[in-house]
C-alpha cells in the first residue's frame, strides 16, 4: 500500500489483472471512476503480472498520482504475446471491469478505457465489440487508424508509431489540438515523443485525467 492505493492481483481465467484501488474506496463510500488500461506487446505473460503492468500506463510509478488516487484503476494481462489480440478477449475485459465496479464501487457512468500500443488499438476494437460500457475512450500511440468512429469522446496521444498516420487519425475521428486550448469531445495532443516517450508523457498528465472525469455517460456533453 503506497501513495494512496493498494495493488490486488486478480485472479481470473483466462486474464489475470492487476487492481489499483484508492484508499478509502469501497462500498461505503461514494462510486468511484474507472479506468481500464490495455497493455502493449512487451507486457503479456508470463512477465510477472505487477513489472508488467507498471511499465507503462496509469500505474507506472512516474506516471500522476492523480490516476492511483483518485480512479479504481484495472489492468487485464493477455495471457501470452500474441500481438494485436486484444479484441478476442473483448467479452473477458467486459466481465473483468463489471466484476470490478461491481465488488469495488466503481461508477458505471465514469469508466473510461485506455491503451498503450497494440493496447491502443484495443481501446478502438473494445469501443466497437463492447458498446455501453465506456463513457471515453484514450489510445496512446496506436498503430492502426479505427475502421470506424467509435461514437465516443475520444482523446488520443500521439507517438511516433501513430505520427506515420496523423493526418488519417485526425480525419477520422474529427480531432482537435488539445495543445491549442481545445477541450472538447475530440481532441489529441502530439508532445514529439518517441514510441515508449508517448506512453510516459501521456500518463504524467494531470490535464488528461481531468479531461475524463469531465465526460460521463450520465451527463453526456
Amino acid at each position: 500500500m503506497t501513495g494512496g492505493h493498494r495493488l490486488v492481483v486478480i485472479e481470473s481465467s483466462p486474464l489475470r489483472s492487476l487492481l489499483s484501488i484508492p484508499i478509502g474506496s469501497g462500498r461505503e463510500s461514494s462510486l468511484r471512476p474507472v479506468i481500464c488500461f490495455l497493455h502493449g506487446y512487451d507486457e503479456a505473460a508470463p512477465l510477472e503480472i505487477r513489472r508488467a503492468l507498471r511499465k507503462h500506463g496509469p500505474l507506472r510509478k512516474t506516471s500522476s498520482s492523480m490516476a492511483r488516487e483518485r480512479f479504481i484503476i484495472i489492468a487485464p494481462q493477455l495471457p501470452s504475446p500474441g500481438g494485436d489480440v486484444w479484441f478476442r478477449y473483448a467479452d473477458s475485459v467486459r466481465q473483468i471491469v463489471q466484476g470490478i465496479r461491481a465488488d469495488y464501487g466503481g461508477d458505471p457512468d465514469r469508466t473510461y478505457l485506455t491503451g498503450f500500443s497494440f493496447g491502443g488499438n484495443g481501446v478502438f476494437d473494445l469501443a466497437d465489440l463492447v458498446p455501453g460500457l465506456w463513457a471515453a475512450l484514450w489510445p496512446v500511440d496506436p498503430t492502426r487508424v479505427p475502421q470506424k468512429d467509435p461514437g465516443l469522446p475520444v482523446w488520443l496521444s500521439f507517438g511516433e508509431i501513430s505520427r506515420w498516420h496523423r493526418a488519417s487519425f485526425i480525419q477520422a475521428l474529427d480531432l482537435k489540438d488539445a495543445g491549442q486550448g481545445n477541450t472538447g469531445d475530440r481532441v489529441y495532443l502530439d508532445q514529439g515523443m518517441d514510441h515508449v516517450g508517448s506512453a510516459t508523457s501521456a500518463y504524467a498528465d494531470d490535464r488528461i485525467y481531468s479531461w475524463l472525469l469531465s465526460r460521463s455517460r450520465r451527463n453526456p456533453r
